[in-house]
C-alpha cells in the first residue's frame, strides 16, 4: 500500500474515531464536560493548523515564480503562453461561479450552527465594509518579508509576479540556476507538506470529535447534501468544457475525452493529477496535438488551470461560511472568489493543494481557518473528483490552443498523421 492510501486509510479511520467518540461524549457526558472535552481536544488541530501556515509562503512563492520564469521570453511562447492564460482565467472564473451558483442554490452548511473559535486568525484585512481602493492597496507589499511572515497571499502573488516576470526578462543564460534552485525549494516544500499530512489523522479527530460531541449526529447529514452538491458542481463544470471544447474542435473533443479517459482515471483513483501526467502528454499527443505546444501548455496547466480546484474552493469556502453562519455580501463574496482565484495560481496540483489555498485564504476574509478540519475527513473523495476535471480542463486546453494555432494534426486509421 502506497503513503498515499495509507495516509487515506488513518484518515478515515480516525473520522469514524472521531465521530464515535463525540457521539459517545454527547449522549453520555454532562454538559460541562463535554464544553471542557471540545476545547481540549482542539490541541491537535491548533497544532496542525500552524504546520500548514508554515509552509505557505514559501511554497507559493517558490512554485509561482517557476511557472512564469519557465514561460521564457520568444515570440511563440509569449503568444501561446499569452492565449493559455486567457483561457486559463476564463475557465477559472466559470468553475468559480459554477460552484458558487450550486453551494448557495444548495445552501449545505446551513443549520450546523458552529461557533466561531476563541482566538481565531485576523490578518487585518476585514472586508467589512471593504472597498475596491483598500483592496488594491493591501495586495501591494510593502516589504515581501513581512508579507511572507503575515502569509499575506496576495501580496506574496503580486511580488512572484514581479519577481518571475523580471527573471524571465533576463533570458535563460542568468535565470537558469535560479529557476533550478527554486525548484528545489518547491519540491521540498511539497515534501514538507507531505509531513505535515501525517498529523492530519489527529487533527480530524479532534476536529471531528469535538463538533459531534457538541452539536450530535444529526450535523453529519450536512456532509452528504454538501458531496451531493460539488459532485453535481464537477459535472456541470465538465459539460462546460466539454461545450466549449467542442465549439472549437467540433465533433474531435468526443475522440478526446475517450482517449482522456485513462488519465482521468488514473487521476480519479490516485486523488493526484500530477500522477496522470505522462499519460496525459502522451495521448494529447496521439491525439494530433503538437508535443512541443503540449510540453508547454501542460505544465502551465498544472499550475493555472485548475478548474477542479476553483469549483472546491468557491464550494467549500462558502460551506465553511455558512457552517460558521458567516454571512457575506455580494461585495465581499467577489473579492473572496478573485482572492482565492488569485491564491490558486500559485499551488501545485498535488493531494490536498486546494486545502491549502483554503487555509492560506479565507482568515483574511474572518472565516475561521479551522473549518477547513470540517472538510478533511471526506477531502479524498472530493480530491478524486477535482483532480480528475483537472487533468480533463488541461487537456481541453492543450488541444483548443494547438487547433487554435494550426498545430493540430488528425489520426487516421493507418496510424499516420496528416495537418488539420
Amino acid at each position: 500500500m502506497s503513503n498515499s492510501n495509507k495516509l487515506t486509510l488513518f484518515i478515515l479511520l480516525f473520522m469514524f474515531a472521531g465521530i464515535l467518540s463525540g457521539a459517545a461524549i454527547h449522549e453520555y457526558a454532562a454538559a460541562d464536560n463535554i464544553k471542557s472535552y471540545a476545547e481540549n481536544i482542539t490541541l491537535f488541530t491548533d497544532i496542525f493548523l500552524r504546520l500548514i501556515k508554515m509552509v505557505i509562503a514559501p511554497l507559493v512563492f517558490s512554485t509561482l515564480t517557476v511557472g512564469i520564469m519557465k514561460m521564457g521570453e520568444t515570440s511563440t511562447i509569449g503568444r501561446v503562453g499569452g492565449k493559455a492564460m486567457v483561457w486559463f482565467i476564463s475557465s477559472s472564473v466559470l468553475s468559480i461561479l459554477i460552484g458558487l451558483f450550486i453551494v448557495t442554490l444548495q445552501h449545505p452548511g446551513a443549520g450546523m450552527n458552529l461557533q466561531v473559535p476563541a482566538g481565531d486568525v485576523q490578518t487585518g484585512l476585514a472586508v467589512s465594509g471593504m472597498n475596491l481602493k483598500a483592496f488594491i492597496s493591501h495586495t501591494i507589499p510593502t516589504s515581501i518579508a513581512g508579507a511572507m511572515s503575515n502569509n499575506e497571499i496576495l501580496q506574496i502573488v503580486v511580488f512572484s509576479l514581479f519577481f518571475g516576470i523580471a527573471g524571465a526578462s533576463l533570458g535563460e543564460k542568468f535565470n537558469t540556476p535560479l529557476v533550478a534552485a527554486l525548484d528545489v525549494v518547491s519540491h521540498i516544500m511539497l515534501k514538507v507538506t507531505g509531513y505535515v499530512m501525517y498529523v492530519a489523522p489527529l487533527a480530524i479527530f479532534a476536529a471531528i470529535s469535538s463538533v459531534v460531541a457538541t452539536e450530535g449526529l444529526g450535523i453529519l447529514l450536512n456532509y452528504a447534501s454538501f458531496i451531493g452538491g460539488y459532485y453535481l458542481a464537477i459535472i456541470l463544470t465538465c459539460m462546460v468544457l466539454i461545450g466549449v471544447g467542442y465549439m472549437v474542435l467540433k465533433r474531435d473533443v468526443f475522440r478526446l475525452i475517450a482517449m482522456l479517459k485513462d488519465p482521468v482515471l488514473v487521476a480519479f483513483t490516485t486523488s493526484s493529477s500530477e500522477a496522470a501526467y505522462p499519460k496525459t502528454l502522451d495521448q494529447l499527443t496521439r491525439f494530433g496535438c503538437s508535443r512541443n505546444i503540449a510540453s508547454f501548455v501542460l505544465p502551465i496547466g498544472y499550475s493555472f488551470n485548475l478548474v477542479g480546484s476553483m469549483v472546491y474552493c468557491s464550494f467549500a469556502s462558502m460551506f465553511i461560511a455558512q457552517a460558521y453562519n458567516i454571512h457575506l455580501t455580494f461585495s465581499e463574496i467577489v473579492v473572496l472568489m478573485l482572492t482565492l482565484m488569485l491564491a490558486s495560481k500559485g499551488i501545485a496540483g498535488v493531494p490536498r493543494s486546494a486545502l491549502v489555498v483554503l487555509a492560506a485564504t479565507i482568515p483574511s476574509f474572518n472565516i475561521p481557518v479551522a473549518g477547513i478540519l470540517l472538510l478533511m475527513g471526506i477531502d479524498h473523495f472530493l480530491d478524486m473528483g477535482r483532480s480528475a476535471i483537472n487533468v480533463l480542463g488541461n487537456g481541453v486546453a492543450t488541444a483548443m490552443l494547438s487547433k487554435n494555432e494550426g498545430e493540430l494534426e488528425e489520426q487516421v486509421e493507418t496510424g499516420e498523421r496528416v495537418e488539420a
